[in-house]
């Protein structure tokens, strides 16, 4: 989401035309980390179908929309040469209301910083590609729908509800992966694979964090299991970390690589100024199979702020089982821990266990899809708590 911003502006045309060569857009450098729908919420473009297509038909992209670090790509936004007469003689539009819109966004990303100088003293104005040429504009992402496809195709189009968390950016990370599929238990026959169970959650997780304008970077990923709605998720081998880094088989490389892809992450949102950055590690337990547990939550010992985030998340977990099942009880607990991923992530950082995959009663946390859905809707309730 953090962009570097090139603006092109070779010659100027005359008063009413857009900037010389025709079409002009506004151009930015991918940075490491950077996606499609976190430029368009830096930028309060509205991820919808008319705003993708044209994005992806001006940059020649790929269908997955993915970009490459260090490659310089137009945004949908158009660049005038302000005649210092108005807006409308400018853009050749006489709506008035249109003419209000781009001024406020154009004074919005001179707050933002995304550009330098306001466009009444440098005669150049930013008008977004969906305000004059797509059915249903809208001036902001917080409005609109965005596409993310590693939720996979019947949830990759997220409806953006608020911006409650656009300054938060979440690192999720469902544990193990790879050639490594974590805990296993059995069930009515099949094999349970923890890293299958983990990542479903992740994603359920990331759906909701992404709704309320967050920044989500999904470390793990399996470009073919988006959401899966089944009860037996089939075990498979192909996840890779972030950015298409292949996962070791070795566990001290295998976590030492996703700390230092997170850390990496971490330091260029921290040179743009994002404050909150969270790391969200996943598991499922291995006890035995008549221990039945509830979720519990690790923090690093020296994290003040990790023991505060833990604390909240397992408070808001109780609060939830005490409201739908008042006679059930909790028993889930929050404890320091060494761990490697939280001793070498740089964020703060939760290390969540989500129950014992070979115990029977919890299993159906883990297999009934309302009760995934549920783990996820509570743990981003207790992020935004945070907020």
């Amino acid at each position: 989401m953090r962009i570097a911003v090139k603006i092109l502006v070779a010659a100027i045309m005359a008063s009413t035309q857009l900037l010389a060569g025709g079409l002009i857009h506004v151009e930015i450098k991918a940075r490491s980390g950077d996606a499609t729908y976190l430029l368009f919420i830096k930028y309060e473009l509205t991820p919808s179908g008319c705003n993708l297509d044209y994005f992806k038909e001006i940059n020649k992209l790929p269908d997955d929309l993915n970009l490459m670090s260090d490659k310089v790509y137009k945004l949908p936004v158009l660049v005038y040469k302000y005649n210092s007469v108005s807006i409308r003689t400018t853009i050749g539009n006489n709506d008035l209301d249109l003419a209000k819109k781009i001024q406020a966004y154009n004074e919005a990303m001179l707050r933002k910083g995304l550009r330098n100088r306001d466009y009444r003293e440098d005669n150049i104005l930013w008008v977004p590609y969906d305000y004059m040429n797509c059915s249903t504009p809208s001036t902001s992402a917080s409005s609109g729908t965005m596409v993310c496809p590693i939720l996979g195709e019947s949830h990759k189009s997220v409806k953006i509800r608020d911006n409650r968390l656009a300054d938060c950016v979440y690192y999720i990370v469902a544990g193990h992966g790879g050639p490594d599929p974590g805990a296993m238990g059995k069930y009515n026959g099949h094999t349970l694979c923890e890293d299958e169970y983990a990542y479903d959650i992740a994603l359920r997780m990331t759906q909701n964090l992404l709704e309320h304008g967050a920044t989500v970077y999904v470390i793990n990923r399996d470009k073919n299991d988006g959401i899966r709605d089944a009860s037996i998720l089939e075990p498979d081998n192909d996840e890779v970390f972030y950015k298409n880094k292949r996962i070791p088989l070795n566990q001290v490389s295998r976590l030492d690589l996703a700390c230092s892809v997170i850390n990496e992450l971490y330091q260029v949102n921290k040179k743009q100024g994002v404050k909150k950055q969270r790391v969200i590690n996943l598991h499922l337990d291995s006890r035995s199979s008549g221990q039945r547990v509830d979720m519990f939550f690790y923090y690093k010992a020296a994290s003040n702020e990790g023991k505060e985030l833990a604390i909240g998340l397992k408070n808001t977990v109780e609060e939830k089982y005490n409201h739908h099942q008042k006679s059930r009880g909790y028993q889930g607990s929050v404890k320091s821990r060494n761990l490697h991923m939280l001793r070498k992530a740089i964020p703060v950082s939760v290390f969540i266990e989500l129950g014992n995959i070979r115990n029977s009663v919890d299993q159906k946390r883990f297999i009934l899809k309302e009760n995934r859905q549920a783990v996820a809707n509570w743990l981003v309730e207790g992020l935004m708590n945070e907020n």
